[in-house]
């Protein structure tokens, strides 16, 4: 599967001793357009915050399972919405994939993210899981 790479010199995640650091992930594609973004022929955009946190998450799980993990060893995210009136959307997704047992989670407002389109950010730490060990 293609994953999408940073736009800069950092990694996707980044494993130290048990702990997944994953870097703030975005509903950006591989080939680089943007879930949830829509431009039509006059030039007029549509943002979508369910279709972007969807995507958001999707993307975070791939992240993950490339280190052996899953949604399920998440431990804590921070979100980043360009705006608060984006919550309940944002909510909603979220709920789709977690309940109250999931990680813990932090939401923030900020000014703006890396490009115009994008609605939403978040960064995350997991757990890998334990190793049975044979007895």
């Amino acid at each position: 599967m293609t994953r999408t790479t940073p736009r800069g010199r950092f990694p996707s995640a980044k494993v130290a001793g048990d702990l997944i650091y994953v870097s703030g992930t975005s509903a950006r594609r591989p080939d680089n357009t943007i879930a949830g973004a829509e431009v039509d022929e006059l030039g007029t955009t549509t943002l979508d915050i369910r279709a972007q946190s969807r995507a958001v998450i999707e993307n975070i799980r791939d992240i993950l399972a490339d280190a052996g993990a899953g949604l399920a060893d998440l431990a804590q995210v921070t979100t980043y919405l360009v705006s608060m009136n984006d919550f309940g959307g944002y909510n909603e997704v979220w709920a789709e994939y977690f309940d109250e047992s999931g990680p813990t989670r932090t939401t923030v407002a900020v000014h703006q993210l890396p490009h115009p389109h994008l609605l939403i950010e978040i960064q995350a730490v997991a757990h890998l899981p334990r190793q049975e060990t044979p007895a």
